[in-house]
């Protein structure tokens, strides 16, 4: 019984060292911005940074709390969540599908692969002029221009996926008279999902970048333009209050994708 019980014993073990390092890490994520919001507390409060520029936190959060129950920042941050996930999906869905494409079929690489590599490198801020030409200054404007941010690093990775996929399962499938919907939804996507999901993740974190400088240049509302006017007019305040948001935003939609992440591959 006491061979039996050691095995046993040093699993729990192993198990509850595990759980006090997951807690450890857990503390450390909670701890780091709690520890830089009170260094900034300090030295704004002690003269050593300059107030004017870099306000305290409790004032900000303050002004956080002013404009939420105004019902101002409400308008702000539904505008703009509507163009990150609409610009989002827009470039995600359309990326996954070509970059299937282009893995599965060569002849579609060697024929796309050109075109995406020289529009790839130029940002998408700088066909922002172009964009506000064919569709104007309305929402479809700033969704398109986030649409075109997103889709790049999705559909790149997507294809990496699908071409890092051992030949032998594609053999096999043939092998078996796998269809073409086989091959799509059966193989090329499970198997580059791991590769595409950090697409996905890279074109999130893009999504919140274009959102900003798109509504800092063309919109009458919305987190960015928030920030930009508060600049304008020197309401520093405000301005921190919008880049919080943008900050936090993203911290969320990142936890929310690994999540994602870990149902999908639950082995990684």
């Amino acid at each position: 019984m006491k061979d039996l019980k050691n095995p046993i014993e040093t699993e729990k073990q192993e198990w509850r060292k595990q759980q006090n390092q997951q807690r450890l890490k857990t503390w450390l994520t909670i701890f780091s911005p709690i520890c830089l919001l009170l260094i900034w507390q300090f030295l704004s409060q002690s003269g050593l940074i300059d107030a004017r520029f870099f306000p305290p936190p409790t004032a900000i959060i303050s002004t956080f709390i002013d404009l939420l129950t105004s019902g101002e920042l409400f308008d702000h941050i539904n505008i703009s969540l509507f163009r990150i996930f609409a610009g989002f999906l827009l470039g995600v869905i359309p990326g996954i599908i070509l970059g299937l494409c282009m893995g599965l079929y060569a002849p579609i690489r060697h024929f796309l692969s050109p075109l995406i590599m020289a529009l790839m490198p130029i940002p998408t801020l700088a066909l922002l002029p172009i964009i506000l030409i064919i569709f104007g200054i309305g929402e479809v404007s700033k969704v398109v221009t986030i649409a075109g941010s997103v889709f790049f690093p999705v559909v790149i990775n997507t294809v990496a996926g699908v071409i890092s996929i051992d030949s032998i399962y594609l053999d096999v499938a043939k092998n078996y008279g796998a269809g073409r919907k086989d091959f799509f939804l059966k193989i090329a996507l499970p198997g580059s999902l791991p590769v595409m999901l950090e697409g996905i993740q890279m074109g999130q974190a893009i999504a919140l970048l274009t959102i900003v400088a798109a509504e800092m240049m063309g919109a009458q509302s919305g987190i960015g333009y928030m920030i930009w006017t508060s600049y304008s007019a020197f309401l520093l305040k405000e301005m921190f209050v919008g880049l919080i948001l943008i900050s936090f935003f993203g911290y969320i939609f990142s936890l929310l994708l690994r999540a994602l992440q870990r149902k999908l591959l639950p082995w990684r």
